[in-house]
């Protein structure tokens, strides 16, 4: 059993300039602030709006900022990671464009998509190649721009996404910080309740299907809320249970940012008080697979070395999970 532990040891991040508030979108749908704000929590969230920029374009952002920050050669990364649910394009790699425009140029580079889990499953992807001791510096990018599959006629889901990407550099650690436990989980008969069903090889795009908007994000709201209340407080009350953590030990949760009722369900569950709950979810949206990686890097300068932090996602698929994880640094 080796010693190598996995600790994130940089944090980068990047939004879009343009901001879509709750204001902008009473004047596109039938709803308002309230209505929105006490359903989901979310205020606004940003847009890319640039035609010909997708989620690379994210990913890149957010990897330079990590990059900016740490004065690291992006030629020592050796494994670039982009965890995503809307690709550039099909057949082509977005980590493989990601990492050669950040001049990993000695990087191999593949994407990862498990929906709203996503980032989580990375990583728990990104330290198994940092613990086998092979790899010493591995990137992490959680980005979508969601805005791609939004339909903005459909109030029920384009006032919920928003575009972001996050980026976080694992490296190993002696000391035993880092990813300290995993709990994942998926079920296929989710498929049917959070998807995009026109577009990838079951159901190509067609003419006609465009024309009936057969490519955008459909959603049953009740259902994935169900389950997401339920699954998300259901694994971490298991990872805690497992490594016998009390909620005095937690110093944060850090969950999926898709509603604030599903994020207050699970710290809820857990007896967690609302200070130790990161959120932001007021400011972007759910913005899919960057929503861990954004909070780290929204709350990068209150974590403190050796801070036990409790990771949480639910997504479509349904996919879902919850992961411990010690925190390497002071900022």
């Amino acid at each position: 059993m080796s010693n190598i532990t996995a600790a994130i040891t940089a944090v980068g991040a990047y939004v879009p300039d343009y901001v879509l508030t709750n204001k902008i979108l009473e004047t596109m749908v039938d709803t308002n602030d309230d209505w929105i704000t006490t359903r989901t929590g979310i205020k606004e969230r940003r847009i890319l709006k640039e035609e010909g920029k997708g989620t690379s374009f994210l990913a890149i952002q957010a990897a330079k900022d990590l990059l900016s920050k740490t004065g690291l050669d992006p030629k020592e990364i050796e494994l670039v990671i982009v965890a995503t649910a809307t690709p550039d394009m099909k057949a082509a790699g977005t980590a493989a464009y990601t990492a050669t425009n950040i001049g990993a140029t000695n990087a191999f580079a593949f994407d990862l998509e498990a929906a709203c889990s996503s980032f989580l499953y990375g990583m728990s992807v990104a330290a198994r190649y940092i613990e086998s001791g092979k790899y010493k510096k591995v990137l992490l990018i959680g980005a979508d721009k969601n805005s791609s599959m939004i339909n903005y006629d459909d109030r029920a889901t384009c006032i919920i996404f928003g575009d972001g990407g996050g980026a976080v550099l694992f490296e190993p650690s002696q000391d035993g910080f880092g990813l300290q436990d995993e709990y994942l989980r998926s079920d296929g008969i989710g498929r049917e309740f959070l998807h995009a069903q026109y577009g990838g090889s079951s159901y190509p795009i067609t003419k006609e299907a465009f024309e009936d908007g057969k490519h955008y994000v459909f959603q049953d709201g009740k259902t994935v809320f169900k389950n997401a209340v339920f699954n998300m407080a259901d694994v971490t009350v298991k990872i805690l249970k497992r490594n016998n953590l009390e909620k005095e030990d937690v110093a944060w949760l850090a969950a999926h940012q898709a509603n604030k009722r599903i994020i207050d369900a699970t710290a809820n569950r857990i007896g967690l008080e609302s200070e130790k709950v990161m959120m932001n979810i007021h400011k972007y949206g759910n913005t899919t697979s960057a929503t861990l990686p954004l909070l780290l890097h929204d709350y990068e300068s209150k974590l403190k070395k050796g801070d036990n932090i409790i990771f949480a996602a639910f997504g479509g698929g349904f996919t879902w999970g919850s992961i411990y994880f010690k925190w390497a640094y002071n900022s």
